[in-house]
Formats: structure tokens, C-alpha cells, sequence
């Protein structure tokens, strides 16, 4: 009667694991980026540990404030790249080659089954594999250095459904902030989501990551798709290890089982300064708009790109527009198909692929007062710039605003 999170932390506590158990798990993979690691490996030598319990399974990224963007940053990215060296850590990703939530899957670190964890809330993205995938404070993942292992409380699933088909312009950004905006904030608190149903089904493999992404914005511990052949093919030549796939039981236990129509979204736009304060775009189509942000672990895809170059092709943007990618892998594969010559050609600016203004540190931090659309995650007050507003949308919407530059449609474009 088990549930995917169920099984899997079955499988890594070497034991029964139901759910509100508290387990002392053994960790697959473990994540810290350039942000989280100088307070990890701080943690680390004050327990005064000298090696890691395992180098080939840790993987630290350098993408949140990548280049530096100061002094500080920098000095004390030198210190992770020689503490790296000392370990013999060999999944190092060095500056521009991309978000952690990119890096990590397009190097088959995320597979089915696997219980995953990175110091970084985002780190649930890797449930799109049928992972179990969290983030952890710096202390923790210091504790995961040093031995590989972590006490968790097994979490409660829910289990959402999702029937029918998206309509023209919409997107998984859309339908992940409509199932946000049902569920509140807080309304999935340290509980597992597991979504099934036709538009999750046919969601590609980067739309399940998105849609991932972002369970941690209602209070998700993680978010789950179950694996199946796209899962596999993206796998394929992929996979860092072998593994084996998850599901549920019919008669697992679901805490909630809400059932969607996917024929009920429409686009959608989370509006400041809470992620659900979900509207559909028509309710605030028109609102100005001083910058467009097409990006993030959120929507930094080729396919995100893709949906943006279709709608800018042969136009010009109307205020500035940054667009980076995930990846280098994604920005190549851009280059190489012309999506990134149709966007420079319609007046975008082009960032090393990382996370950009997402946290406000650099390349695209907003003034007071100034509005930005942003494919991105989050929009905290304060998130991008003191005094500016955030509001979040898909790719297309993103795209179509920076045509007008006021918040539009997409699907009148």
C-alpha cells in the first residue's frame, strides 16, 4: 500500500518506511551550489571532517552568482573550487555551464527512484524523473558530506490528477501556477504531490520539470511524476547509474485527491508579492511592464526558448528583455536551430546561462517602483530589487508582454 515516497525511502532507510516514520536514509546523489556550499563546507570542518563519504556522488555547480558579480563572491568561490580539488570531486561545473536543476538532470543524476537532495528549495525539480528530490539547510547537507546518510520524517502524499488537454497558449508554467493558486501556499506543507492524469501525461519531459519545480511553492517537501518512456528516452546514454523505476500501489494512501480539468486554464500570472496570488492573464492584461525575464531552473529550457522565439520572430521588443539559458547544452542547441538568432534579432540581451536576476544578485536586478514579468519561480518582495514587483508567467506570455510592453495575452499574439 505504498506511495512512490513511500517505496523509495523504503529502499534507502533498508526498511519499512510508511509515511510520518522518521528514517535514517541513505542519500544517492547530494547537490550544493555555489551559494550553499561555502556555508556546507563550512559546517563540514567544523565537524571536523577531512573527506567526503563519497566524491563521485556529490555535485556542486557554480550558477546563483556566476560570474562573481563582487570581490567577496569571488574569494570565496575560490575557496569551494580548492576545497573541490582537495576532495577529488569530479562533478564540478564551473561558471557557465548552467542552474544546478539543468546541470543535474542533463547528466543523468536524476533518475527514477533515487532519493536526491540539494541544498536548494528548488531541488524537487528532479521528481519530474520519479525521483524522491528535496532540499536541505547547509548544516544538513554538511552532515550528507560527511556520511551520506540523513534523518527524514517520510511525508504524506497527495495525489493530483489532471484531466484533459492544455488548450492553444498554455503551458506547464500555467498549469503549475493554477494548481498552485487551488492549493495555497501552505496547502501541500511537507507533503508529497504525485500527479497523474492526460496533461501530465503529455507533458514534454522539461514541462514535468517545471511543473516539479515549483510543488516547493505551495509548501511541497517534493513533487512527483511518475516515470515512463519519455522519462526513459531522455535516460537513454544518459544515466550516471543504473536504476530502477517506482510507482505506487493502486490502493496506495493519498492524504487529498483533487481532481483538475485541463480545459479550465488559461494562462496564467502570479501576481505580487505571492506566488498564489494566481490570476488568469486577462485580469491583469494591460498592466505596464518595465522589464521581461525568460529564464531561471524554471523555465530556462530550449523548448521555453523555442516558445519565446515564435512569438518574437521578425518583431522587436519594446523594453528590455534578458534572456539566459539553463545551460550551455541549451544555448547550444539555441545556436545551433536559430531560436537564440531570433531572439537577439528581436532586440533581446543574452546572459551566461545560470540563474541571473532570479535572486537578485546581478545581470538584471529591477529599481523601485519597476515591474518585471519573469518566467521565474518566485516573487517575493524584495526578490529582485528592493521596492520592485514581480509578476510570474509562462515563456509565451512573457514573450508576448515584451512586445507590448505591458502584460499580454499570448494567445493574441
Amino acid at each position: 500500500m505504498g506511495t512512490i515516497s513511500e517505496k523509495i525511502f523504503t529502499r534507502a532507510a533498508g526498511k519499512e518506511a510508511n509515511a510520518n516514520d522518521f528514517v535514517l536514509a541513505d542519500v544517492d546523489y547530494a547537490m550544493a551550489h555555489d551559494g550553499t556550499s561555502v556555508l556546507t563546507v563550512n559546517a563540514f570542518k567544523e565537524m571536523e571532517m577531512k573527506k567526503v563519504w563519497d566524491p563521485s556522488r556529490i555535485i556542486i555547480p557554480f550558477d546563483h552568482i556566476a560570474p562573481a558579480n563582487n570581490e567577496t563572491s569571488a574569494t570565496l568561490q575560490k575557496e569551494i573550487r580548492e576545497w573541490v580539488k582537495e576532495q577529488s570531486i569530479p562533478n564540478f561545473y564551473e561558471l557557465g555551464e548552467g542552474i544546478c536543476h539543468q546541470v543535474l538532470p542533463e547528466n543523468g543524476f536524476a533518475l527514477p527512484g533515487k532519493l536526491i537532495v540539494g541544498a536548494d528549495s528548488h531541488s524537487c525539480t528532479y521528481g519530474a524523473f520519479g525521483a524522491f528530490a528535496t532540499g536541505v539547510g547547509a548544516t544538513d547537507m554538511a552532515e550528507i558530506f560527511a556520511t551520506g546518510k540523513l534523518w527524514f520524517k517520510v511525508p504524506e502524499s497527495l495525489r493530483f490528477t489532471v484531466e484533459g488537454r492544455l488548450g492553444k497558449g498554455v503551458y506547464a508554467k500555467d498549469l503549475t501556477l493554477y494548481l498552485i493558486g487551488k492549493t495555497g501556499i501552505d496547502g501541500a506543507t511537507y507533503k508529497a504531490v504525485e500527479f497523474y492524469g492526460q496533461a501530465i501525461s503529455e507533458l514534454s519531459v522539461s514541462g514535468r520539470m517545471t511543473l516539479c519545480n515549483m510543488a516547493i511553492e505551495m509548501g511541497a517537501k517534493t513533487g512527483i511524476v511518475p516515470p515512463d518512456e519519455k522519462t526513459f528516452d531522455f535516460l537513454k546514454n544518459r544515466a550516471a547509474a543504473p536504476y530502477e523505476p517506482v510507482y505506487a500501489d493502486q490502493d496506495a494512501f493519498y492524504v487529498k485527491e483533487p481532481v483538475y480539468s485541463a480545459e479550465d486554464i488559461e494562462p496564467q500570472v502570479a501576481c505580487p508579492h505571492q506566488v498564489d496570488n494566481v490570476k488568469p492573464v486577462g485580469e491583469v492584461e494591460g498592466t505596464h511592464v518595465d522589464q521581461v525575464f525568460i529564464g531561471t531552473c524554471t523555465n530556462g529550457r530550449l523548448e521555453d526558448l523555442e516558445v519565446a522565439a515564435s512569438i518574437l520572430k521578425g518583431k522587436k521588443v519594446a523594453v528590455r528583455t534578458i534572456v539566459i539559458p539553463a545551460s550551455r547544452t541549451t544555448l547550444l542547441a539555441a545556436i545551433e536551430n536559430g531560436t537564440m538568432e531570433t531572439l537577439l534579432k528581436a532586440g533581446v540581451t543574452l546572459a551566461t546561462p545560470g540563474c541571473g536576476p532570479c535572486l537578485g544578485a546581478h545581470q538584471g536586478v529591477i529599481g523601485e517602483g519597476e515591474v518585471c514579468i519573469s518566467t521565474a519561480n518566485r516573487n517575493f518582495k524584495g526578490r529582485m530589487g528592493k521596492g520592485g514587483l514581480i509578476y510570474l508567467a509562462s515563456p509565451a506570455t512573457a514573450a508576448a508582454s515584451a512586445l507590448s510592453g505591458e502584460i499580454t495575452d499570448p494567445r493574441t499574439v
